[in-house]
């Protein structure tokens, strides 16, 4: 019977040790953590969106753009659900997010482990890795207090992201070790840092609207949804959406752009229309009380002294110019982005193991046969929407079936 060393026990890790033991081989999954799967705990703000109905290969980034997807289809949204339902999970959907009925992540994370302990598999946790490596055509795994071999080793240790987690990026070491190149690492799904000033004013403020992002001039992504505006910069799911486009063009050394567009719903000549209609009903109105109940009052302020307008004008009496620079701050309100946020911030990374270096068949390493990977370690990212824990579930089970047939 194989042995096979799993390396993590997160949710790519437990689901590859799941996989493993049930294609028969032996299984022994090393956790550095005192229990495992601690990041779950923490996913969909407690309630675990452990999945999603939607599914296309754009919501998964990687340098090797058909890879994920050729994982996710292994172990697609349909088996993630049926595979949790078995376990006794009962999933509700709000709007294709998939969650626990019970809203609880620790439901996921304790079918996982009842799963583990019915299928004997040895988990070793507090498990302090010392050293890895491979010998006798045996891979071994030495931590503080014991030494264990197998055929076949599984790294399945996440990321640098939320590093309280656990998460310490020792599985690049690893890789890198064993002959594998790492794509440049940074963080994802993380809220930006912006040079302006004046966001210290606009603290606590969430506006809907739709971010575009640019690096050296050229445009990257964008998504809509509700913007928050906090003391540095920029947050919120369309932010996170873009942040990993960002994240790269920043540490690739380039200039870094984004345009915020606060009435995302208007083109800007129908938004032009509309605030020439609003004159016509409330021109009577000083410009700082002309925006009540489109914008909260402090972002009225800011736009108003960004297009250098006085907000005791009256509304009727703004010059052509005046009006059309005010509707562009509006509709093209530009930010520099200096940085992402840090690691202990990011939800998950862009970057990682080279996924060129990798059968998707089997997550199985083409430089050293008998090595696979699951996960986050990967340099496989997807946005938000329980995305990253689907790529987490199909990486782990494809990685589990392939190192135990």
């Amino acid at each position: 019977m194989r042995t096979i060393l799993i390396i993590g026990a997160g949710p790519a890790g437990m689901m590859a040790a799941i996989t493993a033991r049930r294609n028969g081989a032996e299984v022994i999954l090393i956790e550095r953590n005192a229990r495992v799967g601690k990041k779950i705990l923490s996913t969909g703000n407690g309630r675990c969106n452990f999945t999603n109905i939607a599914q296309e290969p754009i919501f998964y980034h990687s340098d090797e753009e058909l890879f994920p997807w050729q994982v996710i289809e292994q172990f697609d949204v349909q088996k993630t659900i049926r595979f949790f339902s078995e376990l006794g999970i009962y999933s509700r959907s709000r709007g294709g997010y998939m969650y626990p009925y019970s809203d609880q992540a620790s439901a996921i994370l304790d079918v996982l482990r009842h799963e583990l302990t019915r299928l004997n598999i040895q988990v070793k946790s507090e498990g302090i890795i010392q050293e890895v490596g491979r010998q006798n055509d045996q891979f071994f795994v030495k931590t503080l207090s014991a030494r264990y071999q197998g055929d076949r080793l599984i790294i399945a240790t996440g990321s640098k992201a939320a590093p309280k987690t656990g998460s310490d990026g020792s599985g690049y070491q690893y890789a890198e070790q064993f002959g594998h190149s790492i794509i440049p690492v940074v963080p994802a799904l993380v809220q930006l840092r912006c040079a302006e000033k004046e966001y210290a004013q606009l603290a606590g403020i969430r506006v809907q609207g739709k971010v575009s992002l640019y690096a050296d001039g050229d445009f990257q992504a964008a998504d809509s949804g509700e913007i928050q505006l906090t003391n540095y910069g920029i947050s919120g799911i369309p932010v996170f959406q873009v942040s990993r486009f960002a994240a790269k063009a920043i540490k690739a050394d380039k200039s870094v752009s984004a345009v915020l567009d606060f009435m995302p719903d208007f083109s800007a000549q129908n938004f032009r229309s509309f605030l020439e209609n609003r004159i016509k009903n409330n021109g009577d109105k000083a410009v700082d009380n002309f925006f009540t109940g489109l914008f909260h009052k402090k972002l009225i302020q800011v736009l108003l002294k960004k297009s250098g307008i006085v907000p005791q004008k009256i509304a009727e009496e703004l010059l052509e110019n005046e009006l059309q620079t005010l509707c562009s701050n509006i509709k093209h309100y530009q930010t520099e982005i200096i940085a992402a946020n840090s690691f202990d911030q990011a939800q998950v990374c862009a970057g990682g193991v080279n996924a060129a270096e990798l059968n998707p068949q089997t997550l199985e390493s083409s430089v050293l046969p008998g090595l696979h990977f699951a996960g986050e370690v990967i340099d496989v990212d997807g946005i938000c929407g329980g995305y990253n824990l689907q790529w987490a579930w199909s990486s782990g089970y494809t990685a589990g079936k392939g190192a135990a047939l």
